[in-house]
């Protein structure tokens, strides 16, 4: 089994949401929340504004911790053929300045402020499913129940 730990940003501005555009290899894309792994000694926290920075080029700050999501993938749904689990901490973030560019050298070619209705139309991760279930319902766990896996949405 494989591991990962994942930190996302949910910034959400005038029932707009900022998400990316992901590369897949095989090349086609979906979209994202901006985030990723968590490197070795970092807080996730601290992880969360880098990956904003570098995804997104943009600075920000983290207004409050959302939750956690903990999902194992089967391994027919991954590249890689094993059992992967994906831990990631979910964050509400603010931007604070800086200019939406593509990630340089990097997976992310654009990020776009989308409004949150029509991201339901989108082919997107289960990151930005969860990211918004979290935003809305506050659960005072920090748990959100499992988004099921179909149509548009993608692992």
């Amino acid at each position: 089994m494989s591991f990962r730990l994942a930190a996302y940003a949910v910034c959400i501005e005038d029932g707009r949401v900022l998400l990316a555009r992901h590369l897949l290899p095989d090349g086609g894309s979906n979209w994202t929340l901006p985030g990723g792994g968590v490197e070795h000694a970092e807080d996730p926290f601290d992880a969360v504004i880098r990956e904003v920075a570098e995804e997104t080029g943009c600075s920000a700050v983290v207004d409050r911790l959302l939750g956690v999501d903990s999902r194992v993938i089967p391994a027919t749904a991954t590249r890689e053929g094993v059992v992967h689990q994906n831990v990631g901490v979910f964050y509400r973030v603010r931007i604070t300045g800086g200019r939406l560019r593509p990630e340089p050298d990097g997976d992310i070619v654009e990020s776009v402020w989308t409004p949150v209705p029509e991201v339901t139309g989108l082919h997107r991760s289960s990151l930005v499913d969860v990211g918004l279930a979290l935003a809305r319902d506050l659960p005072p766990t920090g748990h959100v129940a499992p988004v099921p896996v179909g149509g548009l949405v993608q692992h």
